[in-house]
């Protein structure tokens, strides 16, 4: 198996990923397809992920940077969340807690939740909800 090298950052974005999915108590079969659909459009191997998953590494500071990962990422994160077709107050409140993590606003941190949810659930591509979110 060769590995591809890919950053901390995303390695601890999958491992947030993992924490929505499990947020609600419950860790379903769309979840787990989703995650490694997550992994597959990043390249990364379904072994690859297991050892990410298996050998985690501390999350707390490693977070992106720049303002369109950032967008990337909870938009991931929204549709991890909607991929069983509830979203749980765990979920919610775990939406939010990496959106004040990733350095947004108080006061805009239930707005964009809110419509990261809304845009998911109406079946919004990835592309057009981070096109709105930048005008």
């Amino acid at each position: 198996m060769e590995k591809i090298k890919i950053s901390a950052v995303l390695k601890s974005h999958f491992l947030r990923l993992y924490q929505i999915a499990l947020s609600d108590g419950e860790f379903s079969a769309l979840e787990i397809k989703m995650l490694y659909e997550f992994a597959e459009e990043r390249g990364v191997s379904k072994e690859y992920l297991d050892e990410i998953l298996l050998h985690p590494l501390d999350t707390n500071n490693l977070i992106p940077e720049d303002i369109n990962e950032k967008l990337i990422f909870l938009c991931d994160f929204a549709i991890m969340i909607w991929a069983d077709g509830v979203v749980t107050e765990d979920e919610q409140m775990a939406l939010e807690k990496y959106i004040k993590l990733f350095g947004f606003m108080d006061e805009n941190i239930k707005p964009l939740a809110n419509h990261l949810i809304e845009a998911v659930k109406a079946n919004r591509s990835k592309q057009d909800i981070l096109i709105e979110l930048k005008n």
